[in-house]
């Protein structure tokens, strides 16, 4: 089945629906950072770098080259983050208004929005009411909260999401179709702890690159997230100063710096959710990020990344900065993973997967 990942960014609904068995026949973005490493991870799909709101679904079936099955995407969620302003004001607000006319445009047979909590507010979901008018004819799951730790993440990532299937081509996905993909959370440790002692090797093309030299048996989580190789590219560690260091060394595990409100990781527990920081046109501000539960420093791209739950050849940007908000504004992919199974699964029931709903 042929999907259309809508505001794609880092490709983290793109990497579940791929692993799930479906084809991303386009992706669609417009900003440039947030998608240079696209190509590159996945060199199949239809990169198109444009405004959403000058789409309209004649576009977007043209660039998936012919019929779409899905339309997928998380529109920016920054205008509903409890964490930020929640300006009723704020542009962004709009585009979950146009995920949801090329969805009613396109008619998929299936759709999946994702965005923040924030979303499901009193103050904001008539938002998302007032948009769900252009999903006349699909039944709809949601708005349901989903947690990546409820499927075997290393992360507390808690995500709101919007499901519909047309009633053309099946029921809609219920929640508990989810429930036997659901798995323990994996733990700090078994994400991260065979990175340590990786050796460098040479840049390439302005990635800074790495080898696992750690001995013995990884843990089912790390090896299913490791490179045929065992390379792997951002893990280059912040330097600190020195008394930023002996104030990192003092917090406990679980505990939080009280300067820089950063949290302390734990081996035995899950991260808290990566946050994303924003770009140069929003005041170029670094999200605060976890200290690492052994050394005295912030954890690397790629201890980020496999707490996401993306894997050792996914990569995302030469600079820590800008692979931060590509992971933090990510779905994980474990958590994509099993949604789209959901769908899959539900729609061989019904006898009508891999049909479009035109």
């Amino acid at each position: 089945m042929r999907v259309v990942d809508l505001f794609c960014g880092g490709g983290g609904l793109s990497l579940g629906a791929h692993q799930a068995g479906f084809s991303i026949a386009a992706a669609i973005d417009n900003d440039p950072i947030l998608v240079s490493s696209y190509a590159y991870n996945f060199p199949d799909t239809k990169l198109v770098l444009e405004d959403v709101t000058k789409l309209d679904g004649e576009a977007v079936r043209e660039a998936a080259g012919g019929q779409v099955h899905a339309i997928v995407g998380g529109p920016p969620c920054q205008g509903f983050s409890a964490i930020g302003r929640r300006n009723p004001d704020d542009p962004r607000r709009r585009l979950l208004d146009d995920f949801f006319r090329i969805v009613g445009e396109v008619q998929p047979v299936f759709f999946v929005m994702e965005n923040v909590l924030g979303l499901g507010y009193a103050n904001a979901r008539y938002i998302l009411d007032e948009a769900l008018r252009h999903t006349k004819g699909y039944g709809t799951l949601g708005p349901v909260v989903w947690n990546a730790a409820e499927f075997g993440a290393a992360t507390n990532r808690a995500r709101l999401f919007v499901v519909g299937i047309h009633e053309d081509y099946g029921d809609p996905l219920k929640a508990e179709d989810l429930d036997f993909l659901k798995q323990p959370a994996a733990s700090v440790r078994a994400a991260i702890v065979d990175l340590e002692n990786a050796s460098a090797l040479a840049d390439e093309d302005d990635f800074d690159t790495w080898r696992i030299t750690r001995v013995g048996r990884p843990t089912d989580y790390a090896r299913a997230l490791r490179s045929a190789d065992g390379h792997f590219t951002g893990h280059r560690k912040t330097r600190h100063s020195e008394s930023v260091a002996r104030r990192f060394a003092g917090v406990s595990a679980g505990g939080v710096d009280r300067i820089g409100r950063h949290p302390r990781l734990s081996w035995s527990g899950q991260s808290p959710a990566i946050r994303a920081g924003t770009g140069a046109d929003r005041g170029s501000y670094q999200a605060v990020r976890p200290i690492h539960p052994q050394h005295p420093r912030v954890i690397t791209v790629r201890e980020a990344a496999r707490l996401q739950g993306f894997p050792d050849r996914h990569r995302f940007h030469p600079t820590i900065w800008h692979s931060f908000r590509m992971i933090g504004n990510s779905v994980s992919p474990i958590m994509a993973r099993a949604i789209f199974q959901g769908i899959s699964n539900r729609l061989r029931e019904s006898g009508h997967q891999g049909q479009s709903a035109e």
